[in-house]
């Protein structure tokens, strides 16, 4: 079983990045690397597609990380609720 402070350490670090990936998300597609030409009228660049992937994979690891933590937080507060009963 994961300690409560791991448990608090995955939950704050899964919700870190459910905060910073979009943001960056937002800065890439903003950037004039990101496209050809006029922004969102024209064809993604490779610097988008790759950066794309970046997140999108970031941003999974980050849920799988934040569900975890939850999942480890209950479980240990469960255990200790059945531990004083």
């Amino acid at each position: 079983m994961i300690s409560r402070t791991s448990a608090w350490f995955l939950v704050l670090a899964g919700l870190f990045n459910m905060v910073i990936w979009p943001r960056f998300a937002k800065a890439i597609a903003d950037d004039d690397r990101a496209w050809a030409g006029e922004h969102w009228s024209s064809d993604p660049t490779a610097f988008f597609w790759v950066h794309a992937v970046l997140i999108v994979t970031a941003f999974s690891i980050g849920v799988g990380v934040l569900v975890v933590g939850v999942r480890a937080h209950r479980a240990s507060r469960r255990a200790r609720v059945s531990l004083h009963h």
